[in-house]
C-alpha cells in the first residue's frame, strides 16, 4: 500500500446529544473531525501508512486532536504547530423533514492564518505515494489556498498521485476570492476528483441542467456534467461522485458514479432508512475509492467499496468513518441484513 499524506484542518466538533436542537439542553458532546482528517483515519483503519500535515496550534486543544489522529495510527510528525486557536464547527443531526445543521467557526485558527512558506513541503511530501487535499481548507483564507496550491504543484512535480474533493461550502468562501477562481488552480495540477452532484457546478464553475427527477439526482445530467469536467481538465485521469437521493434526514438512497478516461460506470445503490450521522460520508467515499484502487487495482471495484463504505458511515456516530475492510467486503457481498455477530 503507498503512504497517503493528507492536508487539511482538524475541527473540534460540538453537538447536542442525539437529535436535540443546539441549545435545547445544557449539554455538547465534544469530539474531533473534519474532511480530510476523516479521510486520514479511514485509510489508516484501512491499514495505509498516513501522515497528516497541518498547521496546529500549541496548547491542550491542539494536544488533544493530534492525540486523537494517533490514536487511530495517523502520523502528526509533518503537523507545524502555531497559530493561536484551533478552529470548531458545530453539528445539529436533523430528523425527518428537519434537515441537520452545521456553524462553523473557523476565523484566525492556525491553518486560517497559515501563509506560505509555513509548512515545508519538500520534506513533508518525500516518500508519499497519493497527496489528498480538499475544498474546505482553501476556502478558510487566502493564506491556506495559498499553500494547497502551492502543495499540489509541488506533488504533481515530485510524480504523486493527487487527488482533491471539491467540498464547496458557501458558508466559507468569504475573503474575497471565489471558489472557481481557486479551485480550478489547485484541479489543474490533479490526477483524480471526488465531488458530489453540486461541487462540480459550485467549485469549478462547469454547469449542467436537469439535476433532479422526483428528489433523485439525474444521471444523464451527472454522465454529462462528469464529461464537462474531463473535458475542461485534461490532466485527469478520473472523477467520482457520490450520489445522495434525500428523501428525510433520516431516509437516504445512496450511490455514486466514476467517470474515466474511457467511459462512465455507475455505482451500486444502497438504502438508507436510519441514518445516525451523515457527516464524512463524502469523505469515507473518496477513502474509499483510495483504498479500492490499491486492493482491486480496478476502477469498477473501487467505485463498489467506496460506496460501501460511506454507506457504512451513515450508521456511526462522529465524523470518522471506523470501519474495517472486511466489514466493507462483507456488505459489498451482500451481507445487509445487520444481524447480530456473535
Amino acid at each position: 500500500m503507498r503512504t497517503v499524506a493528507v492536508f487539511g484542518e482538524i475541527l473540534l466538533r460540538l453537538s447536542p446529544p442525539g437529535k436535540e436542537r443546539l441549545f435545547q439542553s445544557s449539554r455538547l458532546e465534544a469530539r474531533f473531525g473534519g474532511a480530510e482528517a476523516n479521510v486520514a483515519v479511514s485509510l489508516t483503519l484501512f491499514g495505509h501508512q498516513v501522515r497528516y500535515i497541518s498547521v496546529v496550534p500549541a496548547g491542550e486543544f491542539g494536544d488533544a486532536a493530534l492525540a486523537e489522529l494517533r490514536r487511530f495510527g495517523v502520523g502528526t510528525d509533518h503537523v507545524v504547530r502555531q497559530g493561536t486557536r484551533l478552529g470548531l464547527y458545530f453539528a445539529e443531526t436533523g430528523a425527518d423533514q428537519r434537515p441537520s445543521r452545521v456553524f462553523y467557526d473557523r476565523e484566525h485558527s492556525g491553518i486560517a492564518d497559515a501563509t506560505p512558506g509555513a509548512i515545508g513541503w519538500a520534506g513533508s511530501l518525500e516518500g508519499a505515494g497519493w497527496f489528498h487535499v480538499s475544498g474546505i481548507t482553501p476556502a478558510t483564507g487566502p493564506g491556506p489556498a495559498d499553500l494547497t496550491i502551492e502543495a499540489v504543484s509541488l506533488a504533481k512535480t515530485m510524480g504523486i498521485t493527487v487527488s482533491v474533493d471539491l467540498n464547496y461550502r458557501a458558508k466559507l468562501w468569504k475573503y474575497g476570492r471565489t471558489a472557481p477562481e481557486v479551485m480550478r488552480e489547485i484541479v489543474k495540477n490533479a490526477d483524480i476528483v471526488f465531488a458530489n452532484e453540486e461541487d462540480c457546478q459550485k467549485a469549478l464553475g462547469i454547469e449542467a441542467g436537469g439535476w433532479t427527477s422526483g428528489g433523485a439526482p439525474d444521471p444523464i445530467a451527472i454522465e454529462d456534467l462528469t464529461r464537462r469536467v474531463m473535458d475542461a481538465f485534461p490532466n485527469l485521469s478520473k472523477i467520482a461522485v457520490s450520489l445522495r437521493e434525500s428523501r428525510s434526514a433520516d431516509n437516504n438512497g445512496w450511490s455514486g458514479v466514476l467517470r474515466n478516461r474511457e467511459g462512465f460506470l455507475r455505482g451500486p445503490k444502497h438504502e438508507i432508512r436510519d441514518i445516525v450521522d451523515r457527516i464524512g460520508s463524502g469523505d469515507a467515499f473518496a477513502a474509499g475509492f483510495i483504498h479500492g484502487l490499491d486492493l482491486f487495482g480496478e476502477d469498477v471495484k473501487a467505485l463498489e467499496f467506496a460506496v460501501a463504505a460511506s454507506c457504512l458511515k451513515h450508521s456511526i456516530p462522529g465524523d470518522f468513518n471506523l470501519v474495517a475492510e472486511k466489514e466493507v467486503l462483507a456488505l459489498m457481498a451482500g451481507d445487509r441484513s445487520g444481524r447480530v455477530q456473535r
